[in-house]
């Protein structure tokens, strides 16, 4: 997905060339003097050309994620990708085989969604939703329950977080790829009640 360009810096040098130009005229030439004004002023330019012939252009080469011509739709591709990547690092983390089931078919669909919105950015509209808060929050929930686990925390209510997790991540997966088919229809699917479950659980939990 990611694209490169190049970057053209011009060089400081000529800068530095025609700065002492001035520099030295000020010293030897009566600059109060038009004259000696105009003169200094032309061997000022005259370095600053030629210090530029000098010192060539830093080009620097410059990752974009995403170049889909839209500003907005880039970066929400952006976003999209790195909760992505979270997602990916938490099933690494999470011992659970029908949650990290669930964590698999969310990558999978996340994936999907990126791709398509990539080759079709007039679409990203149709993800904002998807793309600002339902993955932020599956991912910061599943954060939290990672941790739970890697710290081995146990209690009432640590206990109930983990069961509403374990309980609703597929039908979270479900309603990851709702968004995924809702791409390719007529019809942009509202995915709010299907995720009403994780919106709801987020606040039981003071998420």
């Amino acid at each position: 997905m990611s694209k490169w360009i190049e970057k053209k810096t011009p060089p400081v040098l000529p800068i530095y060339f025609a700065a002492l130009v001035w520099l030295v005229g000020g010293i030897v030439l009566p600059l109060y003097r038009l004259w000696a004004l105009a003169l200094t002023a032309l061997l000022s330019a005259a370095a600053y050309v030629v210090g530029g012939r000098l010192c060539p252009k830093r080009v620097q080469r410059i990752e974009q994620p995403f170049m889909t011509g839209s500003e907005d739709a880039d970066a929400m591709l952006t976003s999209v990708q790195g909760h992505l990547a979270s997602l990916h690092r938490l099933n690494e983390q999470i011992p659970d085989d029908g949650l990290s089931e669930a964590i698999r078919r969310m990558e999978a669909a996340g994936k999907s969604i990126l791709d398509e919105v990539e080759q079709h950015p007039e679409k990203a509209r149709d993800i904002r939703r998807f793309a600002n808060y339902y993955l932020p929050d599956a991912v910061k929930i599943l954060t939290t329950y990672a941790k739970m686990e890697q710290q081995g925390v146990r209690g009432e209510n640590a206990d109930a977080l983990r069961a509403e997790v374990e309980k609703n991540a597929a039908a979270i997966a479900t309603a990851f790829e709702n968004q995924l088919d809702a791409l390719y229809s007529a019809e942009v699917l509202d995915i709010g009640a299907d995720l009403d479950v994780l919106k709801s659980l987020m606040k039981g939990q003071g998420l």
